[in-house]
């Protein structure tokens, strides 16, 4: 049955957006026809209705068939609104204004991590506090997640703010956007270094970003072997071994081993939390190292999975002319500074910026190039917290800007801003897990510089 009728602003009255959309001056006589249309969406039928809750319903125009609008967004999840002054119609995110929008961090404290704090500072100095929101995670944040909430339902009630990163994801995290998302739908949230589970995470969050600690396995003998070595040592105890990551990284290294004619031995060394402590730990790896070297040959390389073990493995390898590929969190902070004596102690200051980062591989330059080693040790660029904070701030203000996709994350774009801070290739992969792939979940890792 075909019935003359008058549509008004563009057939804005038909797709019920708002009544007030009939204001529009522009008119036009259009023949439609209106044959019992029905709308499913996802195999459930859908009854529209405009505002005021009165059935609309579908009609064609010339071949095209014109839907209500609120009825179909709305089935589908996004919120529908009408701007009568700027005569536009808004579905899920509204346009965002750069000149008043903000971002938000949210980090660890100060004494609980220097590096990811560090970054978020030097974000606000660098676009200043009326752009960069930076707070802190409470200390005891298994005990304090009544107030994890509340900072995340502080940054949703400010409404300049667009775009929300957190690093690091502490347990907690998936309550606290939980109450964020309570009031906001319309706010980029990225992650990183999560503790909670990838469905939990992955449902709110648009992009998750983790270090590859697994890509790192293959990814550290290749090093070593473009650094000349013929043999590869794993320096480990059994209680990190017990790890699935470590143990599956070391199942991988044993495999590239094998693959690039590079002998792999296993070393156990002490625990640090065993009876000798980190101090007893760090002598024996002091008098263990030069003893390898001596039975393998200077083409070793080594590789300690324990964070306070790197300081004597270095300091043993820069005096032996030994390999090593990196740190086991590869960064020019990480065991370098103590070790090389460029600070004395664990109280020694370190600039943790990016210049910071410049000004301590130069120093470690300098200082192997002095004692003759040269080549022998690398290291990536920056620490990946520090990388990710930047690269997610950067990636944060071009969503508002518009220069990147609403709608998922453009993830050559994010590599390209990467590559840009750490000056070196960037890899990244899809995070799997019992099968399943998540595609919002990124794992990261940078390529090496050699000292």
């Amino acid at each position: 049955m075909k019935k003359r009728i008058f549509l008004i602003a563009l057939l804005l009255s038909v797709i019920a957006v708002s009544a007030s959309a009939l204001a529009l001056s522009d008119t036009r006589q259009l023949n439609a026809a209106f044959n019992d249309i029905k709308v499913y969406i996802d195999g459930e039928l859908i009854s529209p209705k405009d505002a005021l809750d009165r059935p609309v319903e579908p009609f064609i125009v010339d071949g095209t068939t014109y839907l209500p609008l609120r009825a179909v967004a709305e089935a589908l999840g996004k919120e529908v609104e009408w701007d009568g002054p700027n005569q536009s119609v808004y579905v899920g995110r509204k346009p965002l204004d750069p000149s008043t929008s903000k971002i938000a961090i949210i980090t660890c404290t100060l004494s609980q991590d220097e590096e990811t704090y560090c970054s978020a500072q030097e974000l606000v100095e660098k676009y200043g506090a009326d752009r960069v929101v930076h707070k802190t995670w409470p200390y005891n944040f298994y005990d304090e997640q009544d107030e994890m909430s509340m900072i995340a339902g502080q940054i949703a009630a400010d409404p300049s703010i667009k775009a929300l990163i957190i690093n690091q994801a502490v347990y907690g995290t998936v309550a606290a956007l939980d109450e964020l998302l309570k009031t906001r739908k319309d706010m980029l949230i990225v992650l990183y270094d999560p503790y909670e589970e990838p469905s939990d995470l992955t449902k709110r969050a648009d992009l998750i970003i983790s270090t590859d600690e697994i890509g790192m396995g293959p990814a550290m003998v290749q090093q070593a072997q473009r650094m000349g070595a013929k043999t590869f040592v794993h320096l480990s105890f059994p209680r990190h071994m017990s790890y699935y990551i470590l143990s599956d990284r070391y199942d991988l290294i044993k495999e590239e081993c094998s693959k690039l004619g590079i002998d792999l031995v296993t070393y156990t060394v002490p625990d640090p939390v065993g009876d000798l402590g980190m101090a007893g730990a760090q002598e024996v790896m002091l008098q263990e190292i030069p003893k390898l070297v001596e039975r393998y040959g200077k083409d070793t390389a080594f590789f300690c999975t324990n964070c306070g073990l790197q300081i004597p493995l270095i300091r043993a390898v820069a005096d032996t002319g030994a390999i090593y590929p990196q740190p086991c969190c590869p960064s020019p902070f990480h065991g370098f500074p103590l070790a090389l004596g460029i600070i004395s102690d664990y109280e020694g200051e370190i600039d943790y910026s990016f210049g910071g980062a410049k000004f301590m591989s130069a120093e470690i330059t300098d200082i192997l190039k002095k004692k003759g080693v040269s080549g022998r040790l690398s290291t990536c660029p920056l620490s990946a917290s520090m990388l990710f904070t930047h690269a997610a701030a950067s990636y944060a203000f071009k969503w508002i800007d518009g220069e990147v996709s609403k709608n998922g994350i453009t993830v050559a774009e994010l590599q390209k801003i990467m590559e840009g801070l750490a000056g070196v290739n960037v890899y990244t992969r899809a995070y799997e897990e019992d099968g399943e792939k998540y595609p919002n979940w990124l794992m990261v890792r940078e390529d090496y510089i050699t000292y």
